[in-house]
């Protein structure tokens, strides 16, 4: 059973931000992401403790459970999983950052129900990835991009989930980099707990971190963070 008192997760906040470091990053620039799906709210208590400032959540259930636990830890919600337009009115309230969005009937439904809302638009960076990880074609983004704003929304930056190993997750994550200068979108958020060093290397400014912090997580979820 994974340890999820404040201390551990500290102790191993502390080896991703060496990892950061030893990857050429600055660890004080780019934001962890404690990414807490699979866990109970016991992780979310931990992870604030342990100095983070920002929580991910994959999908609403979930999300909706630990809801008291964010709440009273005053952390940032990231929301990373698929957005199904009929939870957007549940998650609305709770939601500080949509890291995953890829169509723009998610976003209309968003901005009817949070004006305003703060968001990255999620780039697909791989051909037959398993189901789920989601996301629009590079060449897709910029028109998306246009038209959230059109929304009202605050579209800060780019999101994208690295292409399955064994695949070089560099190249892609080097592809959003470039793309979210050329939008003049200050945020980046790529690199999870296996390809970190890759994401940091690239220019991400935010890592989604789930398994570094808190072990392995007790059910087989998709996607790994």
């Amino acid at each position: 059973m994974a340890d999820l008192t404040g201390e551990a997760v500290a102790t191993r906040l502390a080896g991703v931000r060496s990892r950061i470091a030893a990857a050429g990053g600055r660890p004080d620039e780019i934001r962890i992401v404690a990414v807490t799906k699979g866990f109970g709210p016991d992780a979310v208590r931990a992870a604030t403790q342990a100095g983070c400032e920002d929580v991910g959540e994959n999908y609403a259930q979930e999300l909706l459970a630990k809801a008291d636990a964010i709440s009273d830890s005053g952390a940032r919600l990231h929301f990373l999983g698929g957005i199904q337009r009929n939870k957007v009115g549940r998650l609305a309230p709770l939601v500080g950052l949509w890291q995953s969005v890829d169509r723009l009937e998610v976003g209309e439904s968003i901005a009817r129900r949070s004006p305003g809302a703060r968001l990255l638009v999620q780039v697909d960076l791989s051909e037959g990835a398993p189901a789920g990880r989601g996301g629009v074609p590079l060449e897709s983004a910029p028109p998306l991009v246009e038209q959230l704003r059109n929304l009202g929304l605050a579209v800060d930056g780019l999101m994208a989930v690295g292409p399955p190993p064994p695949a070089d997750p560099e190249p892609g994550f080097r592809n959003v980099v470039a793309l979210a200068r050329q939008l003049a979108l200050p945020e980046v958020s790529i690199g999870m707990s296996g390809d970190l060093e890759a994401a940091v290397r690239s220019g991400s400014t935010m890592v989604r971190i789930g398994t570094a912090l808190f072990g392995p997580r007790p059910q087989d979820l998709a996607t790994e963070s």
